[in-house]
């Protein structure tokens, strides 16, 4: 087709029109051979697959993890029991040798750092109202195991992923700000709430986001390398809450951050191509996948266009015939949903396992992460030497990720963390044998830490673009239930916990062994593609 038969409604530079179904005139009115590639073909062989535009929007996206980490673990400061101290010589029965101000009369002793110093402090949460303390917490996780689902399906459909990360940021900054003029402990344990809900919305979106314009031999150490953000928050929180005292000080100044990222960073970030793709936006998708090319100092050519995995085997013949078709009439947008995942049996199964697995790792590591508290030192160095430990298991992770695959480090990382949480149980409880002990839970903490990092970029590249996120959602949403199950376990007394994160970590290890190794597999766009590929009828790993 030459230019000069194209109606004159459309504008043949209009990069709209440059869909897969289209190719580049040639001015002697033939048509140059099309070379149609679905996007992990694209990148490898045109665009490059970790080159200096995706370091540069990794970097911008991933920072959101550390937000996430600021509204989830800014409790670990703002409800802490401050330390307390006897009035008037003793009256009241309140000495030195007294250690619990359940056994005093009200007057008789007061909070270091006055009643605003943290929740427990300003709403009374102590003695028979402690529970209340655990109650938010709880609360918090439920909120972020509904956002998990919600946030998952909007970034699927029409929000997109960029879109969702958007609004998940506002909405934190609104709650956060809100929860520091909380008047009573209800309003506070509701704003928490609304908190929970958009913060489980950030996480998982900004990873897909950040990964998912990378190709397949270099996503894996990046997928891993975003926990660094997550522990780099974490370590970062410590310094802010040690400044701010007040916990409604601190409520504000962990809220900032989100507002400075929705003005500073997010409008540098481009919304995934792969969404784009799967939308129907063919135009926009072309339009970003030769940025990502002219950026890492690659060419994509003219006559190279994207298709979906099922469209890569149609000939170009095909494609000419309709060349005339503008991209609103040659690609519908293609959409999915959680019950697409469970009506196929590839899909449903692997949901499944990522489900439990998710759950018994988070019971894991939250529950070993809650006895900072616990150990009777300098509350913000321990959270700061906590979020460093965890970041050599990261490392490792992602070295071996790559050389190993992503299935025998899932069982590995959590058998090794479930193998020294049940010898920590069997241990005595005093004298050496508490610091064997500590060592035990550390090295559990190191293990699971490994896995719950590692779990994100293999349920990624379990499940096809259209519903990643979706899936990724649900496996979040598990995490969240064993989240808020852990600080349950933890009361059980001393060796019980230990023994039930020994038998969480080793039957997560068990499950993983009916997952599908996915090292250097593409990311498939949609369920035919996953089918095709895969093959329904194939006997996976995944079969039980």
């Amino acid at each position: 087709m030459s230019k000069s038969s194209l109606p004159e409604s459309l504008d043949p530079s209009d990069p709209d029109l440059h869909s897969p179904l289209l190719g580049p005139d040639a001015d002697d009115g033939g048509v140059k051979p099309v070379e149609r590639l679905c996007m992990d073909d694209m990148l490898r062989k045109y665009c490059g697959e970790f080159g200096w535009w995706q370091f540069r929007h990794f970097i911008l996206t991933s920072m959101a993890w550390a937000l996430e980490a600021f509204h989830t673990m800014v409790v670990i400061f703002a409800d802490r029991e401050p330390v307390w101290r006897c009035l008037d010589g003793g009256a009241g029965g309140c000495s030195a040798g007294v250690r619990n101000v359940c056994e005093l009369e009200p007057g008789s002793w007061e909070w270091i750092g006055g009643p605003g110093s943290s929740t427990v402090a300003e709403f009374g949460l102590i003695c028979s109202v402690k529970y209340k303390v655990g109650l938010v917490q709880a609360v918090f996780f439920g909120g972020c195991m509904i956002g998990a689902g919600v946030f998952g399906h909007l970034s699927d459909s029409k929000l997109g992923r960029k879109g969702s990360l958007v609004v998940v940021c506002t909405l934190n900054a609104v709650f956060g700000c809100l929860t520091a003029i909380s008047p009573d402990y209800w309003t506070y344990a509701l704003f928490r709430l609304l908190t929970g809900f958009s913060t489980g919305g950030v996480g998982l979106c900004a990873f897909v986001l950040a990964t998912e314009p990378i190709g397949p031999t270099k996503r894996g150490i990046a997928g891993m390398s975003t926990f660094y953000f997550f522990s780099g928050g974490i370590a970062v929180l410590s310094g802010i809450a040690y400044f701010f005292r007040s916990w409604r000080a601190l409520y504000i100044a962990t809220s900032i951050p989100s507002i400075l990222f929705l003005f500073f960073i997010l409008p540098f970030v481009s919304e995934s191509p792969r969404w784009c793709l799967i939308r129907g936006k063919i135009g926009r998708t072309m339009k970003t996948m030769h940025s990502i090319a002219k950026a890492n100092g690659r060419t994509l050519p003219d006559s190279v266009f994207l298709a979906l995995d099922e469209d890569t085997n149609e000939t170009s013949e095909k494609s000419q015939t309709d060349c005339s078709k503008t991209e609103d009439e040659s690609k519908e947008a293609v959409t999915g949903s959680l019950m697409d995942v469970l009506r196929s049996p590839l899909t449903r199964i692997r949901l499944f396992l990522a489900v439990a697995i998710n759950f018994f790792c988070s019971v894991v590591y939250y529950g070993l992460s809650l006895n900072v508290v616990n150990l009777g030192t300098n509350l913000y160095l321990n959270v700061f030497l906590n979020a460093v430990a965890e970041m050599p298991a990261f490392l490792l992770t992602a070295i071996l990720i790559d050389k190993f695959g992503r299935k025998p480090l899932t069982i590995g990382t959590q058998w090794f963390s479930g193998a020294f949480c049940v010898l920590g149980g069997l241990m005595k409880v005093y004298g050496t044998w508490k610091m064997i002990r500590m060592v035990c839970s550390i090295l559990g903490i190191f293990g699971m830490a490994g896995t719950y990092n590692l779990l994100f970029i293999y349920t990624v590249e379990l499940f096809p673009t259209v519903v990643r996120n979706a899936a990724l959602g649900s496996a979040t949403q598990a995490a969240q239930m064993g989240a808020i199950l852990a600080p349950l376990v933890v009361v059980l007394g001393e060796r019980i916990p230990f023994l039930v994160f020994g038998v969480c970590g080793i039957a997560g290890g068990i499950l993983a062994f009916f997952l599908p190794e996915t090292l250097n597999r593409p990311l498939y766009d949609t369920m035919a593609g996953m089918a095709e590929g895969e093959g329904e009828g194939e006997s996976e790993s995944i079969t039980v």
